[in-house]
C-alpha cells in the first residue's frame, strides 16, 4: 500500500513540540529530536526546523504546496510502515530552503521533503527518485508564474 501525497496544503502541526527523526536528518543524522518554531507573522509562510540537541543547527522550511500548487508524490510502503502513517491526513509536509543573499535566488529541495506524522511526532526526510523535482527549485520563479497566469 503506497501513499499518494498531493495535497497536504495546511498546516496541522503542533509547533513547539518535539520531533522524533527516526534517522536524524541526511548530513545531521545523530540528531534525532527537532521543534517546529512558528513564524510570528502568520502572513510569512517560512518556519524554522530547530534542533533540541544542538542550538545552533536548525533548516528555514516552508510547506512546498504554499508555492507549488501540483506538487505530488507517492510514499513507498517502506516509509509508511516506519513512520507508522495511517491517513494522509496525518501528515505535514515541509521542505528545506535555502536563502542566499539574493532572495530572488531563494530555493527550495523538492526532491527532499521533509515528512512528519503528527500522530505520533515522527519524522524523516525522503529522498525522491521524481525528474520533474529539483533540490534547486527557484520559489520566486514559481510564484512569479503563477501571477502570470
Amino acid at each position: 500500500m503506497s501513499l499518494s501525497v498531493a495535497s497536504v496544503q495546511e498546516d496541522n502541526i503542533e509547533y513547539e513540540k518535539t520531533i522524533n527523526f527516526i534517522d536524524g536528518i541526511p548530513g545531521f543524522e545523530e540528531y534525532k529530536k527537532f521543534v517546529i518554531v512558528n513564524n510570528a507573522d502568520e502572513k510569512n509562510p517560512f518556519h524554522k526546523l530547530q534542533s533540541v540537541e544542538n542550538e545552533e543547527l536548525s533548516f528555514i522550511i516552508i510547506n512546498p504546496f504554499v508555492f507549488k500548487h501540483d506538487y505530488e508524490f507517492d510514499l513507498p510502503d517502506w516509509f509508511i510502515k516506519k513512520l507508522e502513517i495511517e491517513n494522509e491526513k496525518d501528515l505535514a509536509i515541509y521542505t528545506i530552503v535555502v536563502v542566499p543573499e539574493d532572495i530572488t535566488k531563494m530555493t527550495a529541495n523538492l526532491l527532499g521533503p521533509i515528512i512528519i506524522n503528527i500522530k505520533n511526532m515522527t519524522g524523516k526526510q525522503i529522498v525522491l527518485d521524481d525528474k520533474r523535482y529539483t533540490t534547486k527549485y527557484l520559489i520566486i520563479d514559481e510564484q512569479k508564474n503563477r501571477q502570470e497566469l
